[in-house]
């Protein structure tokens, strides 16, 4: 893949040793530090088109998920770590360390968000302030999800069978499962929000059997430890102590939920946000858009 472009110019690469192994990350800008997590199936390279705007007032940090692009992509254990949304968090902060930052913003799209919101949950004392983009809690979408909704994200169902099954089948046509899946989440219903450079990116990770696997190890942990992780912290009551930001797309995936701020503020007492005019790859289809709102929520 080293052919691939470089999205991020005038960003350091930086390869992270970590308990699970080296984590790639892109880290560049200046000022007040932002972690930036990607959701599925996509990497780092999803935030190219906000990360100008961010950098002229924040140092980024941009890394890939475990499992995702070019970071390590160990095999896990019966209760699919380190998948779950509470070792990637785990993770992250290693990384974020590792960088010289101790308290810092988090932002997180689709998987990315429940890595961040758990982050929250777990590492209050790190996170500043926490921006969701076109995600609601893990909880919340399996307990909410009837026909219609497990139509639209049937593949939370389908990447949670067990091994090997999904594994087989998006092996015969990776790429083309990728095109096909991202256009309908869209809003356009088609490729045309991906920079072409982009997809050669997602195109090249989809590809890969250790990244097949992975990401449906990722699923698996989400209908697993991660629902058990949401289902106690709702017990318990516990909430999310950090100002919240939550975007999504007007025809995005949390758009047909009970109400995506609605929802958020079940889980945080200071929440604000709203609609973007995009579907699901807000980053992506509304770079504008959701800088403005980033950078309007995390300024000091």
């Amino acid at each position: 893949m080293t052919d691939l472009a470089d999205l991020f110019p005038g960003f350091e690469s930086r390869w992270i040793d970590t308990s699970i192994g080296r984590m790639f990350a892109r880290v560049g800008g200046k000022g007040s530090p932002l972690l930036l997590m990607h959701g599925y199936p996509q990497t780092n390279v999803m935030f190219h088109r906000v990360a100008p705007a961010l950098a002229a007032q924040h140092t980024l940090v941009i890394p890939d998920l475990p499992g995702y692009g070019w970071s390590a992509a160990p095999r896990s254990g019966r209760d699919h770590t380190p998948y779950t949304k509470r070792a990637m968090a785990a993770v992250m902060v290693e990384i974020m360390e590792a960088v010289g930052f101790v308290h810092f913003g988090v932002v997180g799209h689709d998987r990315g968000g429940r890595v961040a919101y758990r982050l929250a949950l777990d590492h209050p004392g790190r996170t500043d302030k926490l921006a969701v983009l076109d995600v609601v809690p893990t909880y919340n979408m399996w307990h909410g999800m009837d026909d219609k909704f497990a139509m639209k994200v049937w593949h939370w169902m389908f990447l949670a069978q067990a091994e090997p099954f999904p594994e087989m089948l998006l092996g015969k046509a990776p790429v083309e499962y990728w095109n096909w899946k991202c256009a309908s989440l869209s809003k356009t219903k088609d490729l045309s929000c991906f920079d072409p450079r982009a997809l050669a990116h997602y195109h090249a990770f989809i590809q890969e059997p250790t990244r097949i696997h992975a990401t449906c190890e990722d699923y698996r942990a989400g209908r697993n430890a991660d629902l058990a992780y949401d289902e106690a912290d709702r017990a318990k009551g516990n909430k999310i102590k950090c100002p919240v930001l939550a975007l999504w797309g007007n025809a995005g995936v949390p758009s047909e939920t009970g109400g995506p701020l609605v929802t958020w503020k079940e889980w945080a007492d200071d929440v604000r946000g709203g609609p973007i005019d995009s579907g699901h790859y807000v980053c992506e289809e509304a770079p504008d858009a959701v800088s403005a709102a980033l950078l309007d929520f995390f300024k000091a």
